[in-house]
């Protein structure tokens, strides 16, 4: 229950976290937001973006932080018997796994996901990987660049006539956690209907072929390969940014013939919307490079925040490039809660980027500080599994689990760069 009394739309839906680094992750954290109760299974040395520099607090890094909020942390040993157990234990008591090993090294640890879904029906298992379960690609290491760079997405990425560029947000590992998020809720949905669960697959090369959306299809149909975007838009030419005065910039989406006609009263060139090059869109796009070598010097006359003013007042949608100090202070961002604080009882504290989703008959939970490494071991295996004090003792004496009120030392083989 949140503290307006409401339940959190996936209250009592309880997930098994078996990933690191950033698509996994990603995903069971906007699960966690929704409200399910998300057990982080670590191994003893821990996710290892809790080590990736530069900005830490204490031994956690930011990167760590920005992804991990409201679950609980287990570190368990799965290249020990007893520990792989214990993973076995909890994925029967839970209603969803996610995991995000290369293909097969479950299985060869020894946690095979038909067997568990063989003893559960109802079992939702999500496996993300950089190629999917099967393919020639199958066993090729993958990170984000990687799949941004064959998907096809980071030729379109970046200034007309000079080296491609990687998007400046994760998106090869960042889609792929949303589009696992959408699967295991879909599963969920349906398993409600037929009491039985799923393996679902989500490559996260296949999640950027899917997002190339029109562009994809705009080849398929004509044959041309499209070229580097730039700022700008392959239909629309006023669809695009521009330098303006002052090293500022902005970007203005004039898409229909209204919008086209104000933005050229607003730049003081209103011959330029009877010239016979720029009549229509069609005639816009024909003549683009004829078109900008107008725009271009007229923008460069203002600072970026003169034109939206003039641009708003002609109702045309525009906007200045912000830098993220002015992200988390723009009264949009704020007043809808997008930059969040997180503390934990210790005193330590964090702020981080908040959950998009709202619901009129759910308030958002409070976020919950992520979680130390093993933070929750005991109280999981105590209250989810049932076992003992003393069977948790031996447990964590024999190296199976680690617990926090154990060894809190560094784990070995990990070195930290700051």
């Amino acid at each position: 229950m949140l503290a307006n009394g409401s339940t959190a739309p996936l209250s009592g839906l309880r997930v098994l976290d078996l990933t690191q680094f950033l698509s996994g992750p990603y995903c069971s954290q906007i699960l966690a937001d929704l409200g399910a109760e998300v057990i982080k299974v670590e191994a003893p040395q821990g996710d290892l973006a809790r080590y990736i520099p530069p900005h830490f607090v204490d031994d956690d890094s930011a990167y760590y932080l920005s992804i991990n909020r409201n679950k609980r942390s287990v570190v368990a040993d799965m290249k020990s018997p007893a520990g792989l157990e214990i993973v076995r234990r909890l994925a029967l008591a839970s209603d969803v796994v996610i995991e995000n090993f290369r293909p097969g090294v479950l299985d060869r640890l020894g946690l095979d996901a038909r067997a568990l879904r063989e003893a559960k029906p109802a079992l939702v298992w999500c496996s993300i990987s950089g190629f999917g379960q099967d393919g020639p690609y199958r066993d090729k290491p993958a990170y984000d660049m990687i799949v941004q760079a064959l998907s096809g997405g980071m030729s379109l990425t970046g200034e007309p006539g000079r080296t491609a560029v990687r998007a400046g947000i994760p998106i090869g590992d960042l889609a792929a956690g949303l589009y696992a998020a959408v699967g295991i809720l879909a599963a969920v949905v349906r398993r409600t209907a037929t009491g039985r669960g799923d393996a679902i697959d989500i490559s996260m090369l296949d999640c950027q072929a899917a997002m190339l959306c029109y562009q994809g299809t705009y080849y398929l149909q004509s044959g041309t390969v499209p070229s580097r975007q730039g700022s700008g838009h392959d239909s629309i030419p006023t669809y695009r940014g521009f330098a303006c005065a002052g090293g500022t910039e902005l970007v203005v989406t004039a898409n229909t013939e209204r919008m086209w006609q104000g933005l050229c009263r607003v730049l003081g060139l209103a011959g330029l919307a009877e010239d016979p090059r720029f009549l229509t869109n069609r005639e816009r796009h024909a003549n683009c490079e004829a078109l900008w070598a107008v725009l271009e010097p007229a923008f460069r006359r203002r600072p970026a925040a003169e034109w939206v003013v003039l641009l708003e007042a002609e109702s045309i949608p525009v906007a200045v490039v912000n830098t993220l100090d002015r992200v988390m202070e723009d009264p949009q961002i704020r007043h809808r809660g997008m930059v969040t604080a997180l503390s934990a009882p210790d005193g330590r504290a964090v702020r981080v980027m908040g959950n998009p989703l709202v619901f009129d008959e759910a308030a958002r939970p409070d976020g919950q500080f992520p979680p130390a490494l093993g933070e929750h071991t005991a109280e999981v295996l105590a209250t989810v599994l049932g076992l003992s004090p003393q069977e948790i003792a031996d447990l964590a004496r024999s190296g199976a689990v680690r617990t926090r009120d154990g060894d809190d030392a560094q784990p070995k083989g990990v070195a930290l760069c700051r």
